[in-house]
């Protein structure tokens, strides 16, 4: 029998010996009488009589005294069990409460209510002196030490459980996430756009170039696909009268996982009415701002090892002269052999096939984004790689995309929005066409979504922030399942 095995066997035993004595080790709710309070609230009660409740978190023995800690959601309290205050056995005590005899079937990681007079120890330590005692529920696996037996990154994601108890970092992590995504509703919802629900199966998949998800619907015999984003219905939405619009939700991409991307994630995407993709820059900067400052009270964010102040005017350039600045030639003068001689000379994966537009964002992406270090709006795209978004009136080449760059990262992707039918038709017959890895990938021709587009679109800008991406910006943490609570994990079988 394993340590772990015995571990659990004892704690059986005492369960079976907390039943005889008449305890139930899992009551339903709290006997103890009083007002349940928070231990941070306690703490503050000096002289006076709390009840509060947790788990129990160390056990230190003093002879005829017994000294442990409670810790509850947000805090820890010492709590002092002694012979004179309990009863011998809890047989003579009334309700619920245990005596001084089964403070010896306690461990840690139970969860208790005690209710006693709180004081200062000699030491300065706030306590309660416990004259009543209720075990909540007995646990059976014993706690980790704190910081050891979690320190294999996979079993931390695992256990998130555990990792949440033993690293008060990680919970932090989580709770500010919470707090990004009610900052980002206060500030959509104070420009007076409409939060939305849209379908998460749905007939036929778009919005993205991403291979979906496929399953059954039993009760309609069909086909249908996890969404890979939340666009085209959030456009409908336009179309049905409402001028702006968001929605909140998980989007499914059957991809790969790296340290950015995961093929379960969560997505904020707005669109706005009569606005073109410079306003929604303009909206999407004061998201920024809004949330730094009502999460972090600063504007100054830490992007890994540099210090990037996002409280200033963003500046604003082209793709391609970005691309200027950096390597040095203007990539659109160039033929695609020589862009794609320069990919295979900078190592940049080709799969063959690719347009020049195709050919120019892969040199963008691959040896420009990473030194965009202060906040940048990189704008005007390749049609190419952009077969939603409104070409530009000057050149049919190029169309009225943005994505918004910090710290060499990229943050979020937008565009003026296409509102004409049929040139959104030729663009999603093109993108089905377009050589790819993987067919499954390309927009696919959504004749409902092209339906409701000929009964007229006005002019709209949209844009996609995710929210799991949007946490490891604001948290530091670069590592998209630091930021997810149960990523999805290879099964250990």
């Amino acid at each position: 029998m394993s340590t772990l095995e015995q571990l659990i066997k004892t704690r059986e035993e005492k369960i079976k010996e907390l039943k005889k004595r008449g305890i139930n080790p899992y009551p339903a709710k709290i006997g103890v009488k009083g007002d349940l309070i928070k231990i941070s609230q306690a703490k503050k009660s000096l002289d006076k009589i709390v009840l509060v409740a947790g788990r129990l978190w160390s056990l230190r023995e003093h002879g005829a005294m017994v000294f442990a800690d409670l810790k509850d959601s947000e805090e820890k309290i010492q709590l002092l069990f002694n012979q004179k205050n309990l009863a011998v056995n809890s047989d003579v005590q009334a309700g619920p409460s245990l005596g001084w005899g089964e403070i010896e079937l306690l461990d840690r990681g139970d969860f208790l209510a005690v209710s006693g007079k709180v004081f200062k120890t000699k030491a300065g330590e706030i306590t309660v002196e416990v004259t009543e005692l209720q075990l909540l529920s007995k646990s059976l696996r014993p706690l980790p030490t704190e910081w050891y037996g979690l320190k294999d990154v996979e079993e931390r994601y695992r256990k998130r459980y555990l990792d949440l108890l033993l690293n008060p970092g990680v919970r932090e992590r989580f709770n500010l996430r919470t707090k990004i995504v009610s900052a980002l509703r206060e500030y959509l919802d104070g420009l007076g756009f409409w939060e939305a629900e849209t379908p998460t199966l749905q007939p036929l998949y778009g919005g993205a170039n991403a291979k979906p998800f496929k399953t059954h619907l039993n009760a309609l015999h069909q086909d249908v696909y996890l969404r890979i984003a939340d666009e085209l219905y959030l456009k409908r939405l336009i179309v049905g009268g409402y001028e702006k619009v968001y929605e909140i939700c998980k989007d499914f991409r059957n991809e790969g996982i790296d340290q950015t991307h995961f093929p379960e994630f969560t997505m904020v995407e707005y669109y706005q009415s009569y606005a073109d993709y410079h306003q929604v820059m303009d909206v999407t900067e004061g998201l920024f701002k809004h949330i730094a400052k009502k999460v972090l009270n600063s504007t100054v964010i830490q992007v890994e090892d540099k210090s990037i102040d996002i409280g200033k005017k963003w500046q604003r350039i082209t793709m391609l002269e970005a691309i200027k600045q950096v390597l040095g030639f203007n990539a659109a003068e160039h033929p695609p052999e020589f862009l794609k001689k320069y990919c295979r000379e900078n190592k940049i994966e080709l799969i063959d096939g690719e347009t020049k537009g195709q050919l120019i964002f892969l040199i963008f992406e691959h040896l420009v984004a990473g030194k965009l270090i202060e906040p940048t709006w990189v704008l005007d795209y390749p049609k190419d790689v952009s077969p939603l978004a409104k070409q530009k009136s000057e050149d049919s080449d190029w169309v009225e995309r943005f994505e918004g760059y910090i710290g060499g990262k990229e943050i979020c992707d937008g565009w003026s929005e296409l509102t004409d039918p049929r040139e959104q038709r030729q663009r999603f017959e093109t993108d089905v066409k377009t050589v790819r890895k993987d067919k499954e990938e390309a927009q696919q021709v959504d004749e409902d979504f092209l339906e409701a587009m000929e009964y007229g679109m006005p002019p709209l800008g949209g844009i996609g922030i995710g929210i799991d991406r949007l946490t490891m910006f604001f948290t530091n943490t670069w590592a998209i399942k630091e930021t997810i609570l149960f990523p999805t994990l290879k099964s250990k079988e």
